[in-house]
């Protein structure tokens, strides 16, 4: 895991396939899709750096990232997440994020790396029960991003009531590889997401192109 601030060694993070339609399936777990900025945290020497999914240092983190250091204390790894703010009920708030109006979380949702361990070739699951045990319980800075088994359909419903961007569909048994032509991670966005509208002036405001 040395020099990973070169980026040449950095895990691609991996694409997520679409569908318009939910599905069930006993095979496949579902998460709430977060919105907010798709970031691998790499914790290293007791500091902390995100890369975008083009594998760039985000640099506008910094209190969030030395927080994260601190609390994973003594420990090397590499997780996949979502760069967030929250609100008072827990939904993400993406113009929140972008405008840094409100606390920014890492919700965390995957574990590539352990302490000189690739954990990559791990079924997703394991992976999954790995980040729940090296995640501090009590983290106002990181949040564990839980799942259901087989019920795509009925999350779906809920995050629609609540106005949620999405879920993301993924293989429970699935190692942590690009599979492009035929994706094993698939996101069912909410159509009716109220966020959605006016994403493009945010980007403008914020000087930014997309993320």
């Amino acid at each position: 895991m040395r020099g990973r601030d070169s980026h040449t060694d950095i895990p691609v993070p991996i694409p997520l396939g679409r569908l318009a339609k939910p599905f069930d399936d006993p095979n496949y777990i579902y998460e709430i899709k977060h919105d907010g900025f798709r970031a691998l945290a790499v914790i290293e020497d007791g500091l902390c750096r995100f890369y975008s999914r083009s594998k760039h240092r985000l640099t506008g983190f910094r209190d969030l990232a030395d927080a994260i250091a601190q609390d994973l204390k003594g420990e090397n790894a590499i997780l996949d997440g979502e760069l967030a703010a929250t609100d008072e009920d827990g939904r993400t708030v993406f113009a929140a994020l972008m405008q840094r109006s409100k606390e920014i979380h890492y919700l965390a949702f995957d574990l590539l790396w352990l302490n000189g361990r690739d954990l990559r070739p791990l079924p997703l699951l394991a992976r999954k029960d790995r980040l729940k045990r090296l995640l501090p319980a009590r983290s106002p800075h990181m949040l564990y991003v839980d799942h259901v088994r087989a019920t795509g359909t009925e999350l779906y419903q809920v995050v629609c009531q609540l106005d949620l961007e999405g879920i993301v569909a993924k293989r429970a048994d699935s190692s942590y590889e690009d599979k492009r032509n035929h994706p094993h991670w698939i996101k069912i966005k909410n159509q009716t997401y109220s966020q959605k509208e006016g994403r493009g002036d945010l980007f403008g405001q914020a000087g930014l192109r997309g993320a």
